[in-house]
C-alpha cells in the first residue's frame, strides 16, 4: 500500500506544521500608544476645563491666577437692579469681607431677591463679574400638607 520510497508520509499522518513565531514587541508598543493617547486626551486638557468655586474674598486674593478663566462665585445679593424688559440685571454678589458687582441677561427665578444666596458662573472682565448661569439658593424646608384643607391653599397659591 504505501511505498517505502516515496518521498510523501501517507495521508493523515503529516506532522505538525511549525509556525513562524511572532515577536510582541508591536503589540506592546500598539497598546502603549493608545494608552499614552487615552491619557494625553483625557487629562491634557483638565487644567482648562477646571472650574473653581469661590467666595468673593477668595477670589480677591487669587485674582492673578483665576483672572480670564471660568469661575463660579457665591455670596449673598445686594443693591438688585432688573429690568424685566430687557432681562437685564445687576447685582452686588458679597461675602461680607469683598463684594464684586455681577452682570447677567436672562430670565430670572422669583426665589432671586436681596440678601438670598446665589451662584454665579462666568468670567471676569475687568472689575465686573459677567455671569452666564444664576443659581439662586432656595428654602431647605418642606411641609408636607397635613389636611385637605392645606391641600387647596397650596394649590390656589401655585396657581
Amino acid at each position: 500500500m504505501s511505498d517505502p520510497s516515496s518521498p510523501l508520509p501517507p495521508a493523515g499522518q503529516l506532522g505538525q506544521a511549525r509556525r513562524r513565531r511572532r515577536s510582541p514587541w508591536p503589540a506592546v508598543l500598539g497598546v502603549a500608544a493608545l494608552v499614552g493617547l487615552t491619557g494625553f486626551i483625557a487629562f491634557g486638557n483638565l487644567n482648562r476645563s477646571l472650574e473653581y468655586f469661590v467666595t468673593p474674598t477668595e477670589y480677591q486674593q487669587q485674582q492673578a491666577q483665576l483672572q480670564g478663566r471660568s469661575i463660579r462665585i457665591g455670596g449673598l445679593v445686594r443693591d438688585v437692579q432688573y429690568d424685566p424688559q430687557s432681562l437685564n440685571l445687576r447685582f452686588v454678589v458679597s461675602d461680607g469681607g469683598a463684594s464684586f458687582p455681577v452682570q447677567y441677561q436672562g430670565a430670572v427665578s422669583d426665589l432671586f431677591k436681596e440678601n438670598q444666596g446665589v451662584v454665579v458662573r462666568g468670567e471676569f472682565e475687568g472689575n465686573t463679574f459677567h455671569a452666564s448661569d444664576l443659581v439662586v439658593k432656595h428654602s431647605e424646608e418642606y411641609n408636607v400638607p397635613k389636611t385637605q384643607a392645606e391641600l387647596k391653599d397650596l394649590l390656589k397659591t401655585t396657581e
